[in-house]
């Protein structure tokens, strides 16, 4: 993907297309593009996020590539001077792009449900209308696959939350939850890797670290991996 030298910067308006068939792509800062894929918010979408990213790794152009949630950063070396001329060779990208699956790990995570740390847990049984015992049930029976990890060392962004206990992030995050505290986001589920402020909430408590930076491998999870929570203690 060559980077034509002509053309000036386009308005993002006449080069980010939106449509069912096209990916949707932003500017971040000059030289970065962000691509979204259209639809559902589906493991379909993020197989095809992986493919993308299998493909664009070879270009010398790129600095780096970061997946996300259905999503996927590209990072230029250099500002292109034909921004439009870009978009539209990354839209073709997509376009040939086929959906490919990770070969990952499965992962048990021993969690205590309920308890100190379960600090959202009413407000969730509020909002969904289910008993404590069931909102714990039906989150320990789901298997979820990492889609990504990000905005801390090691969290995965876990897809497979069933529908009935999903729950937003919280307007006003929690100023100290603690590493460790298994949590809901929306529509996703999660580990918390760090003891800080964090706006997801807390249902139980797992022991596992799950970055160690000393470690060979830091993270415990990675894109792909499949995870399950082990119900080792319920305290409701």
């Amino acid at each position: 993907m060559s980077l034509p030298q002509s053309t000036p910067f386009a308005s993002p308006a006449s080069i980010v297309p939106d449509t069912d068939a096209l990916a949707k792509i932003s500017f971040i800062g000059t030289r970065a593009f962000l691509m979204e894929a259209p639809g559902a918010f589906d493991l379909a979408n993020q197989r095809r996020i992986w493919a993308l990213s299998h493909a664009l790794q070879a270009r010398e152009e790129i600095a780096e590539i970061v997946p996300g949630m259905t999503n996927l950063l590209v990072i230029l070396k250099e500002t292109p001077e034909a921004p439009d001329i870009v978009v539209h060779q990354l839209q073709e990208e997509w376009k040939r792009a086929r959906g490919v699956d990770l070969a990952g790990r499965d992962i048990e995570i021993a969690v205590t449900y309920g308890g100190e740390h379960a600090t959202d847990l009413p407000a969730l049984c509020d909002l969904s209308g289910l008993s404590d015992r069931e909102v714990v049930r039906i989150h320990h029976e789901g298997t979820y696959r990492v889609f990504a990890l990000g905005s801390a060392p090691g969290f995965g962004y876990l897809f497979g939350l069933d529908p009935r206990i999903h729950m937003p992030r919280k307007t006003v995050p929690s100023l100290s939850m603690a590493r460790g505290c298994v949590t809901i986001g929306g529509m996703q589920t999660g580990v918390a890797v760090l003891t800080g402020p964090n706006g997801w909430n807390s249902i139980g408590f797992a022991e596992l670290q799950m970055f160690d930076p000393l470690a060979a491998a830091p993270a415990v999870m990675a894109p792909g991996d499949t995870v399950r929570f082990l119900p080792e203690r319920i305290e409701l």
